[in-house]
This record gives structure tokens, C-alpha cells and sequence, in this order.
């Protein structure tokens, strides 16, 4: 999952500490420099090693093992699709880079999001119905065996045990599982909260741009007094919510997110789109801040104009910093400086 941190808030801090950490209720200003943040890292070159043969297809999912080194790797089984590939798209790579475990072939379509538990369960998200899979959330064991299926497979629906363009999935300390639901045009746009044993507990949001709605929530992370940020993409914004679902601010100073990790309460992220027609004068790049008082701190920019930056991004326990790329399929470590 996307946050490491010790216990919850109780009730009254956290109600004191809405009111202080958000009291600009989304209004953070802005640098004049959207892009002027220092970048205190180094691209590590050639660090994943997949297996001779293995090559990366999109790299849409990514986290970290609670071993904090491990990094977790779910992509498009090579190419763009997993539909009729005996590729296994999740992998486990440790500290050097080296795969040391892969799963899931034959199980999804569309690999999108992949985020895992305190337990070392990896949950990943399918994003297309084909051939009876797809538009599920399915939790894996760290070994690859399969647990438990959320939504109905090969069916694309806005019930409450139906998903429809599913980005990410994310699980709380209490077990409680929550799933971005909705990518592309006629899907849901909405977040989905099912208790630990995949019973459905509330849905909110629907497509819009005000507070609480989403247009594309791409990726999902929590902090250490269990606020959900949601990654709410075509929107140009972080949108932040309680436990509850209850709206609580929106940050714009992150750029366009693809994706979105918390570790120790630093956020991290990534943006994958913006450029001088997309949500400018902000440029692609992780942006690294604290969820105390959303300022950007730090920028990994593009190298160069027209460079794609990753969809998705994670941190591990020593501050190193991984990236899923897309449209150049690749899987890239940022050490610092």
C-alpha cells in the first residue's frame, strides 16, 4: 500500500489537525516556477534486469514490498495488452533490480493500477472486459495465489459489486479496500470502499469537476491519519478526502497526476502529461512535497522537451524513488544526489 507510518490519529487530533494541515482548502498558492522545485536526485541507469527474453511492456502499476526495498512492477505483459499473452504481468524485483518473482499470467486484460497490503498482498486492477476477465480488483498472495476477486468479471457495470475502468486500488490499516473506479469516457468516475472481506460498503463521486467529482481518478494513496488522495487526472488536481468520503481539500500545485504514493507523509507525484496545450505552464516530472502543508519541495524533471515521465511512481525506505513509464515501457530508479 502507499503508506508507511505508525498508528492513526485519534478523533480529536485528526479533527485539529484537518483544520491546520488544510486550511487553505486547496488554495496553496502556486510558485510562479510550477517547475523551479530542485532536482536532488539521479536517474540510476539500466537498474530493473528483466529475464533474457522479458522485455517491459507498459509499466502502469508500481509499490513497494513492506520490506521497504522490494519494488513491485505490474505491466502490459510485454506489449500493450495482456489478452492472449502466457506473460506473467506482475513482478517482484528486489533491491538490484533483479526479478525475483513473477504471477499472473492468463489472469487480466488490461493491467492498470497495483498496490500492496501490510500483509505483502498484491492487489492489481484490470481495467477491460474480454474473454470473462477484466473490470476487477483481484488480490494476490505474495506467492501469486489468488484470494479474492472484486467486481464481475467481464462485466463492466456502476453496482455495487460491478466496476467499470478500474485505475488503482488501495488498502487502509483497518483492511478496508478502496478502488479508483473509472477510466475513459462512460465509465464510473467514482471512488468504491469494500470491507476486508470484499463486501461493498459506500460509493461517491460521479464525472464532473467540483468537489468530489473525478474525471479519470488515475491513482489513490493515503496518509498516516488515513486521508485518501485521488489522483483525479483530467481534472489537474490532488483531490484529498476523510475516511468517510467527506471532501476535504483540493491541491492543484502537483501538476496533472497520473499517480500518486505517500511514505512517512511525503507524497510523491507523478505526471505523466502535462505540456504547453496539457494543463500548462506545468511541465511532466514527480513532484515531491509533504502532506502537512502541500508545498512542493522537489521536482524530477524530464530530461528533455517531449520526454515522457512516468504514470506511476513509489518510494522506498531510503528515499529512492522508482517510475513506471508508459509510452517508452520502461521502469526507472531516481537515487538522490
Amino acid at each position: 500500500m502507499r503508506q508507511r507510518t505508525g498508528a492513526m490519529l485519534s478523533a480529536a487530533v485528526l479533527g485539529v489537525a484537518v483544520i491546520a494541515l488544510f486550511s487553505i482548502d486547496g488554495r496553496q498558492a502556486k510558485a510562479d516556477d510550477p517547475n523551479s522545485a530542485p532536482n536532488p536526485y539521479h536517474v540510476v541507469d539500466h537498474w530493473a534486469k528483466l529475464p533474457p527474453g522479458r522485455t517491459w511492456g507498459r509499466a502502469i502499476g508500481i509499490d513497494i514490498d513492506p520490506d521497504g526495498t522490494s519494488v513491485w512492477v505490474y505491466d502490459r505483459c510485454g506489449v500493450q495488452t495482456c489478452v492472449g499473452s502466457s506473460v506473467a504481468p506482475i513482478q517482484k524485483l528486489d533491491a538490484t533490480g533483479k526479478v525475483v518473482t513473477s504471477f499472473g499470467a492468463g489472469s487480466v486484460n488490461w493491467p492498470h493500477g497495483l498496490g500492496v497490503d501490510q500483509d505483502g498482498n498484491v492487489w492489481v486492477t484490470d481495467g477491460k472486459a474480454e474473454n470473462g476477465k477484466g473490470q476487477t480488483a483481484i488480490k494476490f498472495s505474495p506467492s501469486g495465489k489468488v484470494l479474492m476477486t472484486i467486481g464481475t468479471p467481464g462485466v463492466a457495470g456502476d453496482g455495487p459489486n460491478q466496476l467499470n475502468g478500474p485505475s488503482d486500488v488501495i488498502v487502509a490499516p483497518n483492511g478496508n479496500i478502496f478502488i479508483a473506479d473509472g477510466h475513459g469516457e462512460k465509465t464510473n468516475d467514482r471512488i468504491v470502499e469494500y470491507s476486508k472481506d470484499g463486501k461493498f460498503i459506500k460509493a461517491w463521486g460521479h464525472h464532473g469537476s467540483g468537489q468530489g467529482e473525478f474525471n479519470v481518478p488515475h491513482g489513490l494513496a493515503m496518509d498516516s491519519a488515513g486521508r485518501l488522495y485521488v489522483a483525479d487526472r483530467s481534472n489537474n488536481r490532488i483531490q484529498i478526502f476523510d475516511a468517510d468520503g467527506k471532501f476535504i481539500a483540493e491541491w492543484k500545485q502537483f501538476g496533472r497526476p497520473s499517480g500518486v504514493y505517500i511514505r512517512n507523509d511525503v507524497l510523491y507525484a507523478c505526471d505523466s502529461q502535462s505540456n504547453e496545450k496539457t494543463n500548462p505552464p506545468f511541465r511532466q516530472g514527480i513532484r515531491i512535497g509533504s502532506v502537512k502543508d502541500g508545498k512542493v519541495t522537489a521536482f524530477i524533471s524530464a530530461p528533455a522537451p517531449g520526454f515522457e515521465m512516468p504514470e506511476g511512481c513509489a518510494a522506498d525506505k531510503s528515499g529512492n524513488v522508482f517510475g513506471g513509464f508508459t509510452a517508452k515501457s520502461d521502469v526507472k530508479k531516481y537515487a538522490k544526489n
